[in-house]
């Protein structure tokens, strides 16, 4: 098993250490597409899936969730959080187990979702309907001083519900002079770059797992779909995700960092646990 290149009390204390009032931010990989977001004392985790969940639903059928990276902190011990994300309503981008120490750890709860999902969100994590923060493709909100705004992702299609409300959601995060976009689970489709290029993201994160349908789950972007929509978007500096999590839904970090050097994409390949630092990067 991959084990983090830091994890539980030593990630704790970097990110203790690196709470630093400077103007910069610090991005740390979770695993699977969770990210911690450090920013002026205020830290938002995007889409965490921090859990065995998976694993012990799917261990007596025919598609086992085996786990390939360790645990890289407990939830619990995030007590710290200002703002949680989930893009959409797949148990690794909302999972009751990690969002709800997680809530519990941090109140009041600021928690955005897709507006969307908003019922399937509340009965999932036993909470009142009203206390998450719904989004749509197009809207912005403020929380917490940083400013989310939706874009409409495809897993493997732009699904809407009846409303025409996105059912999968990137956010681009603003805050001070920065624009991260997390995309959450998509591949590309017609006038997505076009319309991420407008926000001026400098630190794209993207899913590089690929999709094939003998994995019977819906797909995400390759390597090398996620260089090339890093670099139509006009992103500074792209992070991958979405690998090294489960067995059957995994790919080699390598082929995006080839496409990324033939294009003249600026990236990173982080481990599980490890700190992305913009004022250290140059950025």
């Amino acid at each position: 098993m991959i084990r983090p290149l830091q994890s539980h009390e030593a990630l704790l204390a970097d990110i203790r250490a690196s709470d630093r009032r400077d103007g910069n931010f610090r991005l740390w990989w979770l695993g699977q597409s969770g990210f911690l977001l450090q920013w002026q004392g205020i830290h938002v985790l995007l889409d965490p899936y921090l859990s065995d969940s998976l694993t012990k639903k799917y261990s007596q059928t025919d598609k086992p969730h085996v786990r390939m990276t360790e645990l890289v902190v407990d939830p619990a011990e995030l007590s710290f959080v200002d703002v949680v994300t989930s893009s959409h309503n797949h148990t690794d981008h909302l999972d009751g187990e990690t969002l709800g120490p997680i809530l519990k750890g941090n109140p009041p709860p600021k928690l955005v979702i897709g507006e969307s999902n908003r019922k399937f969100v509340a009965d999932r994590l036993g909470i009142d309907s009203s206390i998450p923060l719904g989004l749509d493709d197009g809207a912005t909100i403020e929380v917490a001083g940083i400013r989310f705004s939706g874009v409409a992702s495809a897993h493997e299609t732009v699904e809407r519900d009846q409303q025409g409300r996105a059912r999968f959601l990137g956010y681009v995060v603003r805050f001070g002079e920065w624009v991260v976009y997390h995309s959450g689970d998509t591949i590309r489709y017609p006038g997505m770059a076009e319309k991420l290029r407008a926000f001026g993201v400098q630190v794209a994160l993207l899913p590089i797992n690929g999709r094939a349908p003998e994995r019977r789950v819906p797909g995400n972007l390759s390597g090398a779909e996620a260089a090339q929509l890093a670099k139509d978007m006009g992103a500074r500096m792209v992070i991958p995700c979405h690998f090294e999590m489960f067995e059957f839904n995994t790919a080699s970090p390598d082929e995006f960092v080839a496409e990324c050097g033939r294009l003249g994409q600026s990236c990173r390949v982080l481990r599980c646990g490890e700190k992305w630092d913009n004022g250290a990067a140059g950025e």
